[in-house]
Formats: C-alpha cells, sequence, structure tokens
C-alpha cells in the first residue's frame, strides 16, 4: 500500500472527526444561541410593560390595565416588578432548557452513549425533587400569586397570623410589617390565603356608642349629618369614594347601643377615615347633647339633684 493510499484512507477515516463532526457541533452552538435570542426577545416583548400611546387600539387589554391601575397608587410598579420577575425565571428557565440539548446533542455527535447521562439526570432530579420539594413549591406559589396579581409591595394584607404592611414579594419569601413594626417573612409555598385590604375599595365601618336612654333617631340624624360634613373636610375628602350610610342600631346591650355607619374609601384609607369621621360624630353629639354611656352611667350614680 503506497503513502499515498495510506493517506487517503486516513483522511476518508477521520474526515468526521476533523470537518463534519466540528461544523456540526458548530451549527448546534449558533442554532442555541439563535433560539434563546429568539426567545429572550419575545420574552421580553411580553413581560415588558407598554407605555400608553401604545394601547390606544387594545381596547379588551387596555381596560383591564386600567382597572389594574386603579387598585392602588403603585399599581403600575407592581406591574413593572411583576413582569420582570416572571420575565427573568421564564429567561432562566428557556437557558437551562437550551444548554442541557445543546449538551446532549454535542455528545452525541462525539459518539458518546448519552442514555446513562439521561438516566442519572432522572434519578439526581427525583433526589433533588423529594429534597427541595418546600423549595419548589413556594417557587411557584409565588408565580402563580405574581401573575394573578394576588398582592403587592404597599399593600395592607391579612395572611392569617399576620397583619400588616408588605415591604418586599418574592418568588420565596414575602416580607410583613406588623402593626407592632416586627418583619415576617413568610414562605410562599405556606400562604394557604390572603385578604388583601388594598384592592379596588375599602369601607370604613363606623360604630359609635350612646347612652340606652338616648333618642337613638335623633343621634342616627346627627351622626350621619356630622359624618357626611367630615367627608368633606380637606384632610380626608380626596380618600372618599362615597357617601356615609346609615345602617342604624348594630345592638343594644344594658349599657349602651352601638350606631354603625360605613362609607366607601379608597383602598387603605379606612382607618384614618374611620378615625376622623369618629371625631366629628363625637363632637356632634356633644353639641347636641346626645348622651354617651358614661355620661348616662355618671348620672345614675349621682343620683336625683
Amino acid at each position: 500500500m503506497t503513502t499515498q493510499s495510506l493517506a487517503f484512507e486516513w483522511t476518508e477515516t477521520n474526515r468526521a472527526w476533523l470537518i463534519e463532526t466540528p461544523i456540526r457541533i458548530a451549527c448546534f452552538i449558533v442554532a442555541a444561541l439563535v433560539i434563546r435570542w429568539l426567545l429572550f426577545r419575545v420574552i421580553d416583548r411580553v413581560t415588558k410593560p407598554r407605555p400608553a400611546r401604545e394601547e390606544g387600539g387594545m381596547r379588551l387589554t387596555k381596560g383591564l390595565r386600567e382597572r389594574s391601575a386603579a387598585r392602588s397608587p403603585n399599581a403600575s410598579a407592581r406591574r413593572t416588578q411583576r413582569a420582570k420577575t416572571i420575565g427573568s425565571v421564564l429567561k432562566s428557565t428557556v437557558s437551562v432548557v437550551i444548554v442541557v440539548w445543546l449538551v446532549l446533542s454535542i455528545l452525541s455527535e462525539l459518539d458518546v452513549n448519552i442514555a446513562p447521562f439521561i438516566a442519572s439526570a432522572g434519578i439526581i432530579g427525583l433526589a433533588i425533587g423529594f429534597g427541595a420539594q418546600h423549595l419548589v413549591a413556594d417557587i411557584v406559589s409565588g408565580v402563580f400569586m405574581m401573575m394573578e396579581d394576588q398582592y403587592g409591595v404597599g399593600d395592607i394584607a391579612d395572611f392569617g397570623e399576620v397583619i400588616g404592611e408588605i415591604e418586599s414579594v418574592g418568588l420565596r419569601i414575602t416580607t410583613v410589617r406588623d402593626m407592632d413594626g416586627t418583619l415576617w417573612y413568610i414562605r410562599n409555598g405556606e400562604i394557604e390565603r390572603v385578604g388583601n385590604m388594598s384592592q379596588d375599595f375599602a369601607v370604613a365601618r363606623l360604630e359609635v356608642p350612646v347612652a340606652v336612654d338616648a333618642d337613638l333617631e335623633q343621634a342616627q340624624t346627627v351622626a350621619l349629618s356630622a359624618a357626611k360634613q367630615g367627608t368633606r373636610d380637606s384632610e380626608i375628602v380626596s380618600e372618599v369614594l362615597g357617601e356615609p350610610e346609615m345602617l342604624g342600631v348594630q345592638e343594644v346591650t344594658s349599657s349602651h347601643a352601638m350606631l354603625r355607619m360605613t362609607v366607601t374609601t379608597k383602598p387603605g384609607a379606612q382607618w384614618g377615615v374611620q378615625r376622623h369621621l369618629r371625631s366629628r360624630v363625637l363632637g356632634e353629639f356633644d353639641r347636641a347633647a346626645i348622651k354617651l354611656p358614661m355620661q348616662s352611667w355618671g348620672e345614675a350614680l349621682a343620683g336625683p339633684r
């Protein structure tokens, strides 16, 4: 066998390793990069909040955005944060899937038996799934919570054992500051129910006690008039969304009768409106000589004069 024939045979035998395999591997890498870039562009386009000028022709989505923005003053910031977080999760998932596909494809081109790798990956994934099931549950719950906009930073929410202002929202942990200043770290996977007090609107429930021997009709008239005047005060006029409504006598005991009123307010403003209107009602009771429970007791203890 001549040297030329040996060289030809060697070239034919190793052409796949020297030329074809590197070219295919390079094509796989280029394809992975292109697919990743395209998917990232799609994710950015889907999750990026659009400016108002681009929303004119989309009536359905425009209405949804307007209702979402009306929920709270920081609705736009919440929407941006939610979109950024979801986009980050989607990009991470895309990157992992593409890298796994690329590595397996390259190994297959190098004539490496990938069956053991796939089996090992399945076993390792199963072990990680058992060991990190709480972590996975937290992240999945966090993703769905953000997609559904259950709550956001700045909302006042009831998580069961904790009621307070939400300071941060993550995929795994939500932090809440309660009225005593304690910062609570709550795993998203452990949240079974949430009462959000900062969405759409709130109702200020105003309860005022009066003496059982007071004129209840007059007390209701004075209380409702004082509440209506109070809602026009500069301190709370921007927080009130409706007129006060007198519901009547809520309960009667041996010591007092409880009058109840309600007024619709902006989210999170119900407590300030309650305090302000309660002060106005009590002031009007004093001017109208409507007795409160303690005054009635005092007169009974003092006896006839």
